[in-house]
């Protein structure tokens, strides 16, 4: 493939030419070697060209993606807004497969091909929000990277029964075992915590740990966390995902923190809350730290934010970790794309300092977007809607509809 008139990463005009899957060379403007007979060409029309976005934090299973507007009835809380979602969730307008499908086919057409999706497992549900969430990964195995993650949303502790399903659904192929609220939800951190850990190591699979609590309370179960990363010898393998109350405390603990996340390769997934206690982007990302985005829930029974659309969370991680500055921007941009590559394969670059703008050169992955604008940061501001989606060196979206279905 010859990706013609591009500017990657807002640089200039450039033709890119796509191999095997992967970026071949990067040429100025008209200055390539001859496409090979066979070989497709896609009109960038001097476009910017960025890597596509990775989405490591949604909730496929709750979406309301594409039903009509309701009123949010939920309450304070994840236990009174998981009971919200126990009592809506069946009743939808139509069947949870169809919505399940029809939401990370928006995501796919707006520029999202990796995407981490939780996939509660519990004993209202069973299986059949993971089930729905695995028939969408095998539906659009050719358009995008997805991994499943079994999720104890309500909780492991508090119902008898959770952790048989939990365990079949790793046996039935979910690529990541969930924790959530150790303290607050099942207070019982030390078992809640063993039994994760358990099942990820007997299943060989990582970690993604949800976590809501304040301040202290949040601290005390993250050192929990660290501790058996490191005592199991679990470095690389585990997401701490919000946490975003980790910098309450003191500038000492954040500091403590980061840099033991750096340390035990532990990830972060944010989804750009609107507080001002979370860990700096910044010093995350300097330090060495892995961070990605993701919407969390999509217009659903917990929230009517979110719209598929991952340009739109980038823009709001920049505002709420309040970024002017061009390069900020930039940056926020780099860990809604490359950033969360890196935590689904280590083998993706990541953004590991303000300035860097990964995953355009020669040998990446070509999993790519072409987006308007006159400059990343004006994407980000505008978010143009019009997008070409390329994953595995084959276009997989254009004018925000999913193509070759």
């Amino acid at each position: 493939m010859l990706i013609r008139d591009v500017r990657p990463w807002g640089a200039a005009a450039s033709d890119v030419v796509i191999e095997d899957g992967l970026i071949a060379a990067i040429h100025p403007r008209g200055a390539g070697d001859a496409l090979p007979d066979g070989a497709s060409v896609v009109d960038g029309r001097g476009r910017l060209l960025l890597p596509s976005f990775s989405d490591v934090h949604v909730h496929l299973d709750s979406t309301r993606i594409g039903l009509p507007f309701r009123e949010h009835t939920g309450a304070p809380g994840v236990w009174g807004m998981m009971m919200n979602d126990r009592r809506n969730w069946r009743d939808a307008e139509i069947d949870l497969p169809t919505r399940v499908a029809g939401t990370l086919e928006q995501m796919i057409a707006k520029g999202t091909t990796r995407v981490r999706s939780y996939a509660q497992v519990d004993v209202d549900c069973k299986l059949e929000k993971f089930d729905a969430v695995m028939a969408a990964k095998e539906k659009f195995t050719g358009h995008a990277d997805v991994q499943v993650m079994t999720f104890p949303q309500a909780g492991i502790l508090r119902e008898a029964g959770t952790i048989e399903y939990l365990e079949e659904s790793l046996k039935q192929g979910a690529d990541v075992m969930g924790g959530i609220d150790p303290c607050q939800l099942d207070r019982d951190p030390a078992k809640h915590l063993d039994i994760v850990f358990g099942l990820a190591e007997k299943y060989q699979v990582e970690i993604d740990i949800h976590l809501h609590e304040p301040g202290e309370l949040g601290v005390f179960s993250t050192d929990l966390v660290i501790e058996r990363t490191r005592a199991l010898g679990m470095e690389g393998k585990v997401t701490m995902s919000h946490a975003y109350d980790l910098g309450a405390v003191n500038e000492a603990t954040s500091r403590r923190l980061i840099d033991t996340f750096a340390e035990l390769d532990i990830s972060m997934a944010t989804v750009a809350p609107s507080t001002s206690n979370h860990l700096s982007l910044v010093q995350l990302v300097e330090a060495g730290v892995r961070v990605g985005l993701g919407e969390d829930g999509q217009r659903d029974y917990w929230s009517p934010y979110g719209n598929a659309d991952m340009l739109d969370r980038t823009w709001q991680l920049a505002f709420t970790n309040g970024f002017r500055r061009d390069d900020h921007i930039e940056l926020a941009l780099a860990v809604a794309t490359m950033g969360g590559a890196s935590i689904m394969s280590h083998s993706s670059p990541r953004p590991r300092r303000v300035g860097d703008r990964p995953g355009l050169a020669v040998g990446d992955r070509a999993d790519l977007l072409l987006v308007d604008g006159e400059t990343p940061t004006s994407a980000v501001m505008d978010r143009g809607r019009d997008r070409t989606v390329i994953h595995d060196g084959r276009v997989v979206a254009d004018g925000l509809r999913v193509v070759a279905l």
